[in-house]
């Protein structure tokens, strides 16, 4: 069961390009990436997290490639993985050039920074000849020196700037195969910047709060953000920057699209705050649920509410409820409708075998 969002969003049409298999742009779906904290050298751990980060959710991950023995190991790296990599570069334009060689679906440049015009020119190349896409990265930290010297400070018309030039450096060379980021670690600065480059091009966006910080408020602020921009219908891929776990930064990701209606993949669950009047210990029983069902892909709607309250009202918009009824005899409901009494201990298991019951019954329909 799913609700009719209150206000649909009316997404900004841009340009399709592709990235490895995943298309990003127009009316694809927007994706979500994270970005692997292992050297990439390390081919093992790094495969590991990779597949990690697949298994969360992520359609995209984004390794760092500093030094050759990192461009080597993606050979090896993507014999082992099923989702694309973005090779992230930072001035070597010859790591740009291994990338795309050896596997890369997209290179994390701005080309500006990579040298003269032949280096340029031989990224694009590789680019070209290796079906690479690129990602145009501005950056509120790293602005070039004559921009900053301009604006005297990161400020949204800096990031513009910064953005179009880049955008003509490819456009020059006949290279249209990009996507865009004009990420800073302030929200507000974010958001005006995205913005002004939405007004000025429709190639794709890829949405971030650069260094939002650990768990708690790095979820907060690129919730703040990308979810604004989301809601504008500016955005087509997004990226959740924490310093925490990669897997958590998919996780976060994929609830911001999921909250606002843009993405429905796994079990949503719809969850009380609990209070004296709950029938049973709705917290513990959430964080069960919740590690229960983390494998689940298909899309399915739990409520889990400790009263009567507003249990029944949630139950019947979702594809599975319980509401707490107290004396140990709570409700479940099923597509809405009351189904049976379950004291507190079959909760759990009563839940889980029912979900599971949903999923079989919709990839049998999507067979």
């Amino acid at each position: 069961m799913s609700i009719r969002p209150y206000r649909d969003i009316n997404r900004k049409k841009t340009k399709v390009i592709n990235v490895g298999k995943v298309k990003v742009g127009g009316d694809n779906p927007i994706s979500v990436q994270s970005m692997t904290n292992t050297l990439t050298s390390d081919i093992n751990k790094t495969i590991k997290q990779i597949q990690q980060i697949s298994e969360a959710g992520a359609d995209i991950v984004r390794v760092s490639c500093p030094d050759e023995n990192s461009t080597k190991a993606l050979k090896q790296i993507v014999k082992h993985i099923d989702i694309p990599i973005v090779a992230d570069i930072h001035f070597h334009y010859k790591r740009a050039i291994e990338a795309a060689e050896n596997g890369a679906s997209c290179l994390r440049i701005n080309p500006g920074n990579i040298g003269d015009k032949n280096k340029i020119k031989e990224v694009i190349s590789a680019a070209k000849n290796n079906n690479c896409s690129i990602r145009i990265g501005v950056n509120a930290g790293s602005l070039e020196r004559d921009i900053l010297e301009k604006y005297k400070e990161p400020c949204p018309e800096a990031l513009l700037d910064s953005a179009l030039r880049n955008i003509k450096i490819l456009e020059d060379l006949q290279f249209y195969n990009f996507k865009i980021s004009v990420k800073s670690s302030d929200v507000f600065l974010s958001i005006k910047s995205y913005k002004l480059l939405s007004e000025k091009t429709n190639y794709p966006l890829h949405l971030g709060i650069t260094e939002a910080g650990s768990f708690i408020p790095g979820s907060i602020k690129s919730s703040i953000g990308i979810g604004n921009l989301l809601m504008e219908g500016i955005g087509d891929t997004i990226r959740v920057s924490l310093s925490d776990d990669p897997v958590e930064e998919v996780k976060i990701g994929n609830e911001i699209l999921k909250s606002i209606g843009l993405r429905n993949r796994g079990v949503k669950i719809i969850s009380c705050p609990s209070c004296a009047r709950q029938g049973f210990e709705v917290i513990e029983t959430v964080k069960i649920l919740e590690d229960k069902l983390s494998h689940i892909k298909e899309p399915i709607t739990l409520s889990i509410i400790g009263c009567v309250v507003n249990g029944p009202g949630e139950a019947s918009q979702t594809d599975v409820g319980i509401t707490g009824g107290g004396k140990d005899s709570n409700m479940l409901y099923l597509n809405g409708a009351q189904s049976e009494k379950l004291n507190n201990k079959e909760i759990i298991s009563k839940v889980v075998e029912q979900v599971e019951k949903k999923v079989s019954e919709i990839q049998k329909k999507t067979k």
